[in-house]
């Protein structure tokens, strides 16, 4: 996580907080009275405290826009450890103490005014913020209803509320579009977000810019409107689904960001119940020795994101780190999905594992040039990535659907790729576990093998017929 550009309005600051794993922000307003206000903070609250306490601020206040479904909230937290209020909408039924807010409904900040509207869509009981100076709108914190150039998906409540609150979200949206240009937006979902998948960088806006640019607020009707969401939505991680609840339950506190050390016995004692080995090291480090059966999900910003995805949350989980990778960055991407059931990790690494004579696998990497034949080549990226370009005839099963679905891939030489070869280790653990022997992961993605072999790259969806393709596929969102 890290700090986006400062909005300073007068005395007023807004601080983004950009989580680029998850692709979403948090905001700190700061009061300029020594407290500062936090809207829709994650359980990982290190970069909150650490701006908190350089601008010399306490957390007053906790604002939620929403139930969120893809981070636990720090809200709870906050209150407990600060004595924040926790601002949140009344229609959440949240069982933890807060002030429940309905549409118009006012908060004193102390000379800046925070304004509740109801704009319901990606989620039934989704609010929006407005903070207002006197009878002057400043801005307003949008969360999941108006973001950068799109919306967030209404799909995550229940299948048969999908279309309901895509018109909800519709109307949300009208509303918003209402208040003067120069209103500054700030979303809590944006770009690499599974929540929402709007084009471009940019985290922050106006009413006046979206107004203009942005395609959904643009549509010649509800029905287009809604047409237009939907169609957009893609895959999400399965703990989507569980997330909202434990945020209306409230989170439970944690403390401390150490793991605990196992020895080889308790490692393997914990596996004999059940336990999964979440390897954490690099790419190539796994490539070259790995504990039988362990899951390759390298440390890094979209770490989170894919816990949630390969793993459950109710197995105890064992991490296989490198003595450099920090354990509290392991910890908190963890439990900001939901996953308090670490276990430790074995010390020493995987180089007590090796001297306790145990024994390893290797999935070996294959460079570009040495692909002869991508029918053999299974690729691990999104739905969209891969009609944006990929190698002819190569075959498509999205990472997240693989952990399902292993049945259906073939036996036999394959070679797994995604964009950088982080999730096609991933994906190569995870057949390694279902008994495939014979399974590698390209090195690089598919604009090297294309570079390497002087062939293009098709374009179209799979069993869309092929079409020419050639365009860079670096820099993907999701990989």
């Amino acid at each position: 996580m890290h700090l986006e550009g400062l909005a300073a309005m007068g005395d007023i600051a807004v601080i983004p907080l950009v989580d680029e794993g998850l692709g979403n922000s948090a905001y700190l307003l700061d009061l300029a009275d020594g407290r500062a206000l936090a809207v829709d903070v994650s359980r990982d609250l290190r970069q909150v405290r650490e701006v908190a306490r350089r601008r010399g601020l306490r957390v007053a206040f906790a604002a939620d826009t929403h139930l969120h479904a893809d981070f636990l909230s720090g809200a709870v937290q906050l209150a407990a450890t600060d004595g924040a209020r926790v601002l949140a909408s009344a229609d959440g039924d949240r069982e933890y103490p807060h002030l429940g807010l309905r549409d118009n409904d006012e908060v004193d900040l102390g000379g800046l005014t925070l304004r509740t509207l109801a704009t319901p869509g990606h989620t039934h009981e989704h609010i929006s913020f407005e903070l207002r100076d006197g009878s002057r709108t400043l801005g307003v914190f949008t969360g999941g209803s108006l973001i950068v150039r799109s919306a967030a998906r209404t799909d995550l409540v229940s299948p048969e509320r999908t279309e309901e609150l895509a018109r909800a979200q519709y109307r949300s949206l009208q509303r918003l579009a209402l208040m003067d240009d120069d209103v500054a937006v700030w979303p809590t979902h944006g770009a690499g977000s599974f929540c929402a998948a709007p084009p471009g960088a940019e985290r922050t806006s106006s009413i006046g810019t979206e107004r203009v640019t942005n395609p959904l607020l643009r549509a010649d009707s509800e029905d287009a409107f809604v047409t237009q969401l939907l169609s957009s939505l893609g895959s999400f991680p399965p703990y989507f689904l569980r997330l909202g609840e434990i945020n209306r339950r409230g989170p439970a506190l944690v403390h401390g960001d150490t793991l605990t050390g196992l020895t080889l016995d308790e490692v393997e004692h914990l596996q004999g119940s059940g336990a999964e080995v979440v390897d954490v090291r690099p790419v190539p480090d796994f490539a070259a020795a790995h504990i039988p059966g362990s899951v390759s999900i390298p440390l890094r910003p979209v770490f989170a994101t894919w816990l949630g995805w390969l793993l459950s949350d109710d197995t105890p989980l064992i991490v296989m780190r490198n003595e450099d990778q920090d354990p509290a960055e392991i910890l908190w991407q963890a439990r900001k999905v939901g996953y308090d059931n670490i276990a430790g990790e074995l010390d020493g690494g995987l180089e007590a594992w090796l001297h306790g004579q145990r024994g390893v696998r290797a999935t070996p990497l294959t460079a570009p040039g040495a692909v002869a034949d991508p029918a053999r080549v299974l690729d691990v990226r999104q739905d969209s990535e891969y009609a944006g370009g990929h190698l002819p005839s190569a075959g498509h099963i999205e990472l997240g659907s693989l952990v399902t679905d292993t049945g259906h891939v073939p036996d036999g030489r394959l070679v797994l790729m995604c964009g950088h070869a982080e999730r096609a280790m991933g994906a190569a653990s995870v057949l390694e576990r279902a008994g495939h022997t014979q399974v590698s992961v390209l090195d690089g993605g598919p604009q090297d093998w294309a570079d390497a072999t002087g062939r293009s790259l098709v374009t179209g969806p799979k069993g869309a017929p092929d079409r020419a393709g050639g365009q860079d596929l670096h820099g993907q969102a999701r990989s």
